[in-house]
Order: structure tokens, then sequence, then C-alpha cells
């Protein structure tokens, strides 16, 4: 989440959506599934390891019951992070504007955060810059946003649909996210190029796919 002068127009009204669209278990096995496919299992388990936009701090519980010991997340929610129970340090904070020290962190994290940027490329330019300042000499930007392809659109004109949402509360949730993000949302998914034109600008490309209406990517920092 951004901050005040940058959330949607009812942040709570996006928070309670999120908190409800999956438990904090069935996210946690997501991310741990999700973090395997991105080749978290090669990464030595003492790699210090922040993730932006942490929200509740799931992806955090994912990390440590994969063995990492060095965590910590950042949001601009303080309802989100006092969400957090976790052994991994959490905090209040920009993402464009991170309070690490350069090139003190092995890896950073990701999972559906940039997308909530208010300005491209400007935002995503300073929060990779950021990024790029914090990492160590090759460290990973691991990097998991919407992305639209087929499915996502199929996925959109499902969830559009009022006998679908009273049908299944996750789709609800999902489209009252959406509803809550409109414009930032719809400005990403307008953007692949600029978007991937940043990534590159600043990391190296290890894994780039986009399926399942996720761009998954992982990169090294040049």
């Amino acid at each position: 989440m951004l901050d005040s002068a940058d959330q949607a127009p009812n942040p709570d009204a996006w928070e309670a959506a999120y908190l409800r669209f999956e438990t904090p278990e069935q996210e946690i096995r997501k991310f741990m599934a999700r973090l395997k496919r991105l080749g978290a299992q090669r990464w030595p388990r003492d790699s210090r390891i922040v993730e932006l936009f942490c929200g509740r701090g799931s992806g955090l519980q994912a990390l440590s019951r994969l063995g990492f010991t060095r965590v910590e997340g950042v949001d601009l929610s303080p309802r989100l992070i006092a969400e957090y129970r976790g052994p991994g340090e959490v905090s209040v904070c920009d993402c464009r504007h991170l309070a690490f020290p350069d090139s003190s962190r092995d890896i950073l994290i990701v999972q559906g955060g940039l997308h909530h940027l208010p300005k491209l490329p400007e935002d995503l330019a300073q929060t990779l810059r950021e990024t790029h300042r914090v990492l160590r000499a090759d460290g990973l930007l691991i990097a998991v946003e919407p992305w639209l392809t087929p499915f996502l659109q199929i996925t959109h004109a499902i969830a559009r649909n009022s006998l679908a949402r009273r049908a299944w509360p996750k789709l609800d949730a999902l489209q009252t996210m959406i509803e809550h993000e409109t414009e930032t949302y719809e400005q990403w998914l307008r953007n692949p190029e600029i978007i991937l034109d940043c990534l590159r600008k600043y990391f190296q490309v290890e894994q780039c796919a986009t399926r399942w209406g996720k761009l998954m990517f992982v990169g090294r920092k040049k």
C-alpha cells in the first residue's frame, strides 16, 4: 500500500476485501509454492530478504516455513502490518524511499504491490532505483504482478457478473479490490512494455514469464 495521498478513494474497503480474499493459511501456502517455482530452494537460507508491500506478512511466513531466518517486511499500511505474527521484522515504509543502507540486502521480493504505484513510469523507476540501491552486488529482485493474459481477461469478465460474485465470495473480494484500485490497476495492465523496460534497465533478467494472469520476474542486479 502507498501513503494516504496516493491510496485509492477508500483504502479501508480495499484492505477489508484483501483480508477476506484468502485466509492467511491459504495465502501462505500459495506463496510457498510460488517462491519454490521462482527458485527459492536454491537461495542460501541465511540470505537477508525483504518483502516490499508485504501486507499482513503472509509472504514472510512462507519464507520462514521454507527455512529463511533473516526476513523483513515493509508496507505503508499500519493496519495490515499489525496483522503480522511471526519472527521477521516489519515496519511501515514507502517502498519508493526505502529505509535500508546501500548494498545491505540479498533478495527483495514484491508480490502484488507495484501495480498500486500511482504514476508510470516515474514511481516504478523510483522504486526500482531504490531496490537496486539496497541490493548487494548480484542481489535478486523477485516480482510477481498482475498481467493481462487471456486468463486474466476471462477472470475479469466473470468477476463483473453480479450472480458470479454472489455465488463465489472470493470472486467478490477480487472484484472489490479491483474497483478500489481501478486507476492504478488499469494503468499497470495497459503498459507492459514500459514496465518491462524499467525492470530490464536495472536488472539482468533470469526469469520472465507471463501466465495465468501473472508476470513472474526474477532479475539480478546489474
